[in-house]
């Protein structure tokens, strides 16, 4: 059941909207650590801190995010924002989340372009990741307790994990979750309900088919779209429409983990337009995995090798804009998904399909970051903190990199 709406009152709306500006701001300077540590993060905040959302509700959130294109962890960010603070709330979350790391990323392009390399953060990284283990686990062991209400969703959870770690498509086993548990709750509805004298069920039932056409583009379209482009930073107008229209077909379309938006942008801007070397593109890659915030900032790097600062911009607004879009089309439908039969038990699926590739996700960031017993200590002690306390993840965050850091120093000193 949806939480209640938050206040309507000019003061209760303007309150809610600081609390999201200000919340999603500092997790886009804090997320390390990709998908599942964000939503964890996100999880903390928004559920166990301030209390804006029910357990359910918000794995309701997490499974219907993981039904659309996009990067999952921004596009729920999205939808938080909407639940607390309704269309304002939606665009600000948004926007608050993607734009530190946007800046980070814009950054170490231009010192990239400059001096050829980026600056060194592997004791930063050292330290954090240990943490980010542990957050990633404390939401789990919260979350696994509404989801897996049954030993059917256990099971599902379980195949799911053991596909995960030996290679199986995320996004395969997200829809097989999906599929499986809506057909089984069918099967066991079918089973369960009254016969009618012949044999079958009482009644009967109608589909509904609807069908829709998809307007193509027009020279028309493009020229609209190449006039205020042209005006930017003086570079070359067709460029900017091409770096646009392929970062926003990208954002439309892509499903899965960092490795599938790589194979995206190499098809694209290496074999096809040929803007970017293999070695370029595989910095851009690294360079969205060590910063905070959403894997997409890729293309903010990107579009900076391309076109400068323009292109930049451009390509960060091109790539995350088809998630503000389908985040606001969803925001229309998550209840009905919820309070329909069939629709619910394939959202019950993939909540156990998704806290399964969490879980997965966990174990395998856990087995390159816990590597000496330090890193042990580090995620020992997180668990404690989130146990023993309500401290903020931003401080846990940040107690980790100091340690790595300082851990790094004494090394090389020494």
């Amino acid at each position: 059941m949806r939480d209640a709406p938050v206040d309507g009152g000019e003061t209760g709306r303007g309150s809610s909207l600081r609390e999201v500006t200000w919340l999603f701001l500092r997790l886009g300077v804090i997320a390390f650590g990709g998908p599942a540590a964000h939503i964890a993060m996100m999880h903390d905040e928004v559920v166990r801190r301030r209390g804006w959302l029910t357990e359910q509700r918000f794995l309701d959130l997490v499974g219907a995010t993981n039904l659309i294109p996009g990067p999952s962890s921004t596009e729920l960010a999205i939808h938080l924002g909407h639940e607390r603070a309704r269309w304002r709330g939606l665009v600000s979350a948004g926007v608050c989340f993607i734009l530190p790391a946007a800046l980070m990323v814009g950054a170490l392009a231009a010192l990239y372009v400059r001096y050829g390399r980026t600056p060194e953060v592997t004791g930063i990284l050292y330290g954090i990741r240990p943490v980010v283990v542990a957050i990633i686990a404390w939401a789990l062991f919260s979350l696994v307790r509404t989801a897996l209400r049954t030993r059917y969703l256990w099971l599902l959870a379980a195949g799911v994990l053991t596909a995960y770690l030996l290679g199986v498509n995320e996004l395969l086993l997200l829809a097989a979750g999906g599929l499986l548990t809506m057909v089984a709750r069918m099967i066991s509805a079918r089973r369960s309900r009254p016969r009618g004298p012949g044999g079958e069920p009482p009644g009967n039932a109608g589909d509904a088919g609807n069908t829709g056409d998809a307007g193509d583009g027009s020279r028309t379209a493009r020229a609209l779209l190449a006039a205020p482009l042209a005006l930017a930073g003086g570079q070359d107008p067709d460029q900017l429409l091409r770096l646009f229209l392929t970062m926003l077909k990208i954002g439309a379309v892509l499903y899965g983990s960092g490795y599938v938006l790589l194979a995206f942008l190499e098809g694209d801007f290496v074999e096809r337009l040929g803007w970017l070397t293999a070695t370029q593109l595989a910095d851009a890659v690294s360079i969205g995995q060590f910063t905070p915030g959403p894997v997409f900032t890729t293309a903010t790097f990107v579009g900076y090798l391309v076109a400068g600062a323009p292109g930049a911009v451009l390509a960060t607004v091109a790539i995350f804009l088809p998630s503000f879009l389908l985040v606001g089309l969803l925001t229309r439908i998550t209840d009905r998904i919820r309070s329909r039969a069939w629709s619910s038990a394939l959202l019950d699926g993939v909540n156990a399909a998704a806290l399964a590739l969490m879980a997965g996700v966990a174990l395998q960031l856990g087995r390159t970051s816990l590597v000496d017993p330090l890193t042990w200590a580090l995620t020992a002690g997180t668990l404690l903190a989130l146990w023993r306390t309500k401290l903020n993840s931003a401080w846990l965050i940040a107690a980790g990199a100091a340690v790595g850091l300082i851990s790094v120093i004494a090394t090389r000193l020494g």
